[in-house]
C-alpha cells in the first residue's frame, strides 16, 4: 500500500563534530516521499525520499549559506539529496535494517539505517498513519563533502562522520489518492 510522508510530523536531522570538541546539530525543513508499505511483509517495503538541500537548517544563517555552498552541499547544481531504499531485512517484530542508495552531489553510496517501527494509529479525521525512526552514520567525504579547515591548536573544524536521525510519520494513501499520485 503506498504512504505519503507526512513532512509536518516528521524530522531529518543530522549532527556532526565542530571542533573535534562539540557537535552542531541541524536539519533538513523540505523533504517528501512515498514509502510502498507492505504491512503484512514488511521485508517487500519500499522507500523515495527526496530532500531539498538548500533546506538545510543549523539556525545558523552564515554556516547554512556555507553548507549550501560548493563547499558542502553545492545545493545549486545538486538540489536534492535522494534515498532510494532497495532492501528491508526484518531483525525483530519491530526492528531491522533499510538498506538502499543515498545520493548526495552526484555521489550515489548504499548506506543501511537501523529501524524501528513504532506502529500505527488512526487519527481523528479518519486516516491512518503509522511512525517510523531510523538512524545511520555516515562519512561525509564518500559524498565529495571533503571542504575543511586545520586548527591551530591542532586537529580539524569538521568532523568526518555525520549522524543522521530520522523520525517519520507516513499517512496512508486512499485509493484514489495512489491513482492519481500515480498519473
Amino acid at each position: 500500500m503506498n504512504w505519503q510522508i507526512d513532512s509536518a510530523h516528521s524530522d531529518i536531522t543530522f549532527s556532526v563534530r565542530h571542533m573535534m570538541i562539540s557537535k552542531v546539530r541541524g536539519r533538513f525543513t523540505d523533504f517528501s516521499g512515498t514509502v510502498n508499505f507492505d504491512e503484512d511483509t514488511p521485508t517487500n517495503t519500499s522507500v523515495h525520499v527526496e530532500i531539498d538541500a538548500a533546506s538545510i537548517d543549523t539556525q545558523e544563517e552564515d554556516r547554512d549559506n556555507h553548507l549550501r555552498s560548493a563547499d558542502f552541499l553545492d545545493a545549486e547544481s545538486y538540489p536534492k539529496l535522494i534515498f532510494v531504499g532497495k532492501e528491508v531485512k526484518q531483525t525483530s517484530d519491530n526492528e531491522g535494517k533499510l538498506i538502499g542508495d543515498l545520493t548526495v552531489r552526484g555521489v550515489t553510496k548504499e548506506v543501511v539505517l537501523d529501524v524501528e517501527y513504532a506502529g500505527q494509529a488512526k487519527s481523528p479525521w479518519g486516516t491512518y498513519s503509522a511512525g517510523f525512526y531510523g538512524t545511520t552514520e555516515i562519512n561525509r567525504k564518500d559524498f565529495g563533502l571533503t571542504w575543511n579547515q586545520t586548527l591551530e591548536t591542532g586537529g580539524i573544524l569538521v568532523g568526518d562522520k555525520i549522524k543522521i536521525e530520522i523520525d517519520l510519520e507516513i499517512v496512508k494513501q486512499t485509493q484514489e489518492e495512489a491513482e492519481t499520485a500515480a498519473a
